[in-house]
This record gives C-alpha cells, structure tokens and sequence, in this order.
C-alpha cells in the first residue's frame, strides 16, 4: 500500500471535524486509527466498514491475508491447507524465525496454527453465510488480521 494515499486517507478522515466547535478527541480518530489497522487492510475493508457491512469487512481482509501469503509462499491453495503447508515448521516456504532454537520452533508453529485456524474460524464462516457482525467484533477481528499482515510482512524467507 503506498505510504502516501495512507496518510492521505488519514488525514481526510480527521479533516471532517474541521469546524466543529466542540471537538471530542475520540471522535477525531476513524476507529481503525484508533485500532492501528494495517493501511492494507484498511484499503480492502474500510468502505465496507464504514457502510456498516461488517462481516463482509472482516472477510475481504482474510481473504486479502490468503491472497498474500499464496503470493509468497508460490503454493496454489486455500485456506487452512495454504497456511498449514506455508507455514510448517519443518521446511517452511514462509519462515517467521529463524528456526534455531526450540523457542523459534514454537513460534512458527504456533503462528501456523493461528494462521490457519483464522482462515476456518473467521473467513470461510463469513466467505459461506450471510453472517451480521457487531462493529466490535469486526474491529477484533481487523486488529487480529493486522497482526498476522505485519507478522507476514517481518518474516525471515523468502526475501
């Protein structure tokens, strides 16, 4: 996501309480910046929040985190069988340690399971049945889909 349309986006959000004469400081914020959502999350699910289709914000970033790590991992799947083979600990195509202690071993299984068990427990429910979420929960899950965005993004391999 470009750096520039981000701080953009920003900006126009806060720039709507221009004017106003009693500014209340959380309303300044838009509650992804009050979240710190990825600017690539944002990008795919912020209108779609922000017309109050919740469920359907939570599953185009899910589906965007799918998308990316089929990018870089080169495996042709889906879902929970994408993660688990993306990220098995032993020969990763996608490695978030370095894989040299039993600590680093842990952390890499551990995000395998999280990662794929998101994409069973918080996409494909949403990605199947007409779900109605509350703002609260779409925003959990949002702060959730950013985590493993940036965890993604610190990864060790491929470069």
């Amino acid at each position: 996501m470009n750096e520039t349309f981000w701080l953009f986006e920003r900006i126009a959000r806060t720039a709507r309480n221009v004017g106003q004469k009693e500014l209340d400081e959380s309303s300044s914020l838009h509650p992804f910046d009050e979240r710190n959502i990825h600017p690539d999350i944002a990008v795919v699910s912020i209108k779609l929040f922000d017309d109050g289709h919740y469920a359907q914000a939570t599953f185009e970033a899910f589906k965007y985190i799918d998308n990316q790590v089929k990018t870089i991992s080169g495996i042709e799947d889906t879902g929970f069988n994408l993660m688990m083979n993306a990220f098995n600990e032993t020969g990763p195509k996608i490695k978030l340690t370095d894989l040299g202690t039993m600590s680093e071993n842990d952390e890499q299984r551990g995000f395998r399971y999280i990662f794929a068990g998101t994409m069973s427990g918080i996409r494909n429910p949403r990605g199947h049945d007409n779900r109605i979420d509350p703002i609260d929960l779409c925003l959990d899950h949002l702060s959730v889909a950013s985590v493993l965005l940036r965890t993604l993004e610190a990864r060790k391999s491929p470069q």
